[in-house]
């Protein structure tokens, strides 16, 4: 074989074999084995469970009585978290353990399906407030109260006078389903297409605080209107029904599934189906149960309800829930159409009945239990009885006759809860941030209500500025919904001019949710390197609002493009 040199030819290799698929903890497909220590303890223990043990143990031996799971755990199924001790700052957020964190006090979350309030039940919370949280509350985005500096002691005596009106705080947390959004307008409005009233109460009346759902893979949020202004953030929740007249079987709901933002944010998507308002219960349950029995528990970053969606689809999610739960099939149905107008329901507005309602804004949703107090009392001074809470930290009171209009919106304006509000009054929301959580990093409460007063001086030359959305958020967590703004603040700490590192925020640009400035929901886009100090904040926001006013047409304000449009196209250069 001169001239050539031998080979020999290596035997192929044999293919690897495939990795055993990991279970995602699904249990009509992997079983019920937890997978977790968070599955484990929600096993061993319902959480509904806690309740008596706080009562007859914890609020009686104290705090240093209260074992982990617990404490961390199942004390959230009755609305109890501990709240961040004063003095830690943001740096030290994500070092330190839970207990180094939490101080020996409670944000307690009343629970208000639909932001439907009484004014013995405002004046019930406003005394609560006073007497056992150091006069704390805030209205948040879910139509809730929340309240602090709350002690384990006083938690039974708190539970019995809010039940004794008719409140709670079952569920107000946990991995069960959550308050119910509710348009803050039902039964009341001119412009209604269908009151969603019945259909949360019957959700509550069947499904609130049974052990048949109180464990699910995580937290379910639930929204539901009958109002054209679509006003209960629809998009971004687990399940969600919006009004709508089909043209042929009359009033009724587009379904949709698997919203929610958080540090992965994902808009909801249509099943494309027509529910009627008698089916909706049973729809809302079907879509639980299939959270619950095919939800993914492996990991709790990939628990929620969107995560299975995206990989099952709306197609394949509507055959399971028609098949496995409904046991028949929905007519398909058309999308409801595009808002018409803002869905905060600020300033006043008539009744169908005659009367009116007047929608105010407070600082981001910080009042306190004299201010509540002050509410019940000015609504009931001109015979109402009912006020709502919306998912844009705003309150409204209703019913009020029309020669009563001028003293309530004055009263309100004298209380601090403004009528008829600036436009970054109007629109700005903050989450609960370093004061009280224990994830948070910076300041936002605070910081956004500076930002306010700055901001109404700095443009008060531009009279005609419609409302742009600013939303602060302490975390990535997205609490205030910041990837669905016209600019979204997330809280992390930056550099500063000197090298320091300071509570800042990195910002989203050009998200919303469907309205009358937009079609559909989208997510805000985020610039390379875009952050901004917390104390730079006011100038940013006047920098860029001023940007967008000159690079766009003038004329009525109502015919300029808006924020969000003109954010999502300009260049990165501009934006910063």
């Amino acid at each position: 074989m001169t001239g050539q040199t031998a080979t020999t030819e290596r035997p192929a290799a044999a293919p690897r074999p495939a990795r055993p698929k990991r279970p995602n903890g699904q249990w009509l497909v992997d079983g019920k084995e937890p997978l977790n220590h968070n599955e484990a303890f929600k096993q061993e223990d319902n959480g509904l469970n806690v309740r008596e043990r706080i009562e007859q143990v914890y609020s009686k031996e104290g705090f240093d009585s209260i074992p982990g799971d617990d404490l961390h755990g199942r004390f959230r199924w009755w609305g109890l978290y501990t709240q961040r001790k004063p003095g830690i700052d943001g740096g030290r957020t994500a070092t330190l353990e839970p207990h180094e964190l939490e101080d020996k006090f409670f944000m307690l979350r009343v629970r208000i399906d639909g932001g439907a309030l009484t004014t013995e039940q405002l004046r019930v919370i406003a005394t609560i407030s006073t007497e056992f949280a150091r006069d704390s509350a805030d209205i948040t985005d879910r139509q809730n109260i929340q309240l602090h500096w709350v002690q384990v002691e006083d938690v039974p005596e708190i539970w019995r006078r809010l039940e004794a009106v008719g409140l709670g705080t079952t569920e107000a947390c946990g991995d069960v389903p959550r308050v119910v959004l509710g348009s803050p307008v039902a039964g009341i409005a001119a412009d209604e297409i269908l009151d969603p009233s019945p259909v949360i109460e019957e959700i509550n009346r069947r499904y609130l605080g049974v052990p048949e759902l109180a464990n699910l893979p995580r937290k379910f949020k639930t929204a539901l209107t009958g109002h054209p202004s679509q006003d209960v953030v629809h998009e971004i929740n687990d399940v969600a029904f919006v009004g709508l007249e089909h043209p042929e079987l009359g009033a009724g709901f587009d379904v949709w599934v698997g919203g929610g933002l958080s540090a992965n944010p994902r808009l909801g998507e249509r099943l494309g189906v027509f529910a009627t308002a008698e089916q909706a219960p049973d729809v809302w349950h079907g879509v639980a149960s299939i959270f619950r029995d095919y939800g993914y528990r492996r990991l709790r970053n990939k628990a929620r309800l969107k995560f299975l969606l995206a990989d099952w689809g709306p197609e394949k999610f509507r055959q399971v829930l028609q098949d496995e739960y409904l046991g028949y099939d929905l007519p398909d149905g058309p999308p409801a159409p595009q808002p018409r107008m803002p869905g905060d329901h600020v300033g006043v507005h008539a009744q169908k009945d005659g009367r009116y309602y007047v929608g105010a804004a407070p600082y981001v949703g910080r009042v306190n239990g004299e201010t509540l107090a002050a509410v019940a009392d000015l609504a009931e001074s001109v015979g109402s009885q009912r006020v709502r809470l919306t998912p844009h930290q705003k309150l409204l009171v209703l019913d009020i006759p029309e020669e009563s209009l001028e003293p309530v919106t004055r009263g309100l304006r004298d209380l601090g809860l403004d009528p008829k509000p600036s436009p970054f009054r109007r629109s700005t929301i903050a989450c609960t941030g370093i004061e009280y959580c224990k994830l948070a990093i910076v300041e936002t409460k605070a910081t956004a209500a500076r930002a306010i007063d700055e901001l109404e001086e700095r443009l008060a030359d531009v009279p005609d500025l419609r409302p742009l959305t600013l939303h602060l958020n302490g975390c990535p967590n997205s609490c205030a919904r910041i990837q669905t703004a016209d600019i979204g603040l997330k809280g992390q700490l930056v550099m500063n001019d000197d090298g320091e590192q300071v509570p800042g925020f990195q910002v989203h640009l050009g998200g919303g949710l469907a309205s009358e400035d937009r079609e559909e929901a989208g997510l805000g886009r985020t610039v390379r390197g875009l952050k901004v100090t917390s104390d730079d904040l006011p100038d940013y926001v006047e920098r860029v609002t001023r940007r967008y006013l000159s690079e766009t047409e003038p004329g009525a304000e109502a015919e300029r493009e808006s924020f969000a449009s003109w954010a999502r196209r300009a260049d990165e250069e501009v934006l910063k």
